[in-house]
């Protein structure tokens, strides 16, 4: 829907929402390693080597609470780009950080520090400002492909198996106050070597950030195919609450295909089945799902 804008008057200013904006983007030239635009990074091949590049941003009041310790913020910053690049099997190079300073900056420092070091990723370099204001930071991570071709969103084939790592919806419980489960959701992990273990044998593969529905919903769409999802099967923190583990997201999981005859080389759970495509990209618990309203966190 276009709404007049408040200044110029013009009804043809849109107001638009993520999935309209990347539209627009798409129209603007893209590299081929951009892969449309359909993926969570982009692939660089230079020489004998494939890069593998991402870049993610957090605000303040939409990704942590101003009151939010700045080590977890600095650490989750960095792990969900990591997220990324384990998505793609990728053995990370480096980090460039964007970031707007504010109180307790040495408190930042600190745990930067701490996940560059557990992750042995060192720092590049970036830019920091100072602005008024809700804070922004943001990092890009590059990474070096372990195999390729490089797994995508887009590979998924009929008859694979659906599968994912882990239990989720432990950051949900940690937003709603069960302390239980305050490092899910304050310093995720990133399943760099579940990835890199996976990368020679998955057909489609991608993190679990916006919640497990409204992810497989894109990699279905992405790979053209329907795939089918059995709630029961699929492994979460909160049994009582399933439904909601299902869609929260900030889980940092993974979510692949494989075909029915390869073995996972990691501890995971078999959720589906890749199906013809059919008039829903989804379905659910034998019920198709024919649009992204509702399965997980849309901006």
């Amino acid at each position: 829907m276009r709404e007049r804008h408040p200044r110029c008057g013009w009804q043809g200013c849109a107001v638009i929402d993520e999935r309209g904006f990347i539209e627009a983007l798409r129209k603007l030239p893209l590299h081929p390693g951009a892969r449309g635009l359909e993926d969570d990074c982009a692939v660089l091949e230079i020489g004998q080597e494939t890069l593998i590049l991402t870049h993610d941003s957090m605000a303040e009041r939409t990704h942590w609470l101003p009151d939010a310790d700045p080590y977890d913020i600095a650490w989750k910053l960095v792990a969900t780009n990591l997220s990324d690049l384990a998505s793609k099997g990728a053995d990370p190079i480096g980090l460039l950080l964007s970031h707007t300073l504010g109180k307790e900056d040495e408190r930042f420092v600190e745990g930067l520090h701490a996940i560059l070091s557990q992750y042995d990723v060192p720092l590049l370099g970036g830019d920091t400002i100072k602005a008024d204001g809700p804070r922004t930071l943001g990092l890009t991570a590059i990474g070096r492909a372990t195999h390729t071709p490089v797994p995508a969103r887009s590979g998924a084939q009929i008859g694979d198996y659906v599968y994912v790592t882990g239990a989720l919806g432990r950051a949900m419980l940690a937003f709603v106050g069960d302390p239980a489960h305050l490092d899910a959701y304050n310093r995720p992990v990133p399943r760099l070597s579940e990835g890199q273990a996976l990368a020679p044998h998955v057909t489609a593969m991608m993190d679990i950030s916006d919640g497990l529905l409204l992810d497989a919903f894109r990699m279905a769409q992405a790979s053209e195919v329907t795939l089918s999802i059995d709630s029961s099967k699929v492994p979460v923190a909160a049994p009582e609450r399933h439904a909601d583990c299902l869609c929260w997201g900030d889980d940092y999981e993974l979510l692949f295909t494989l075909p029915p005859d390869v073995v996972p080389p990691v501890l995971c759970t078999r959720i589906g089945k890749a199906e013809p495509q059919g008039f829903a990209p989804m379905m659910l618990d034998g019920e198709p799902i024919v649009n992204s309203e509702g399965l997980g966190y849309q901006h």
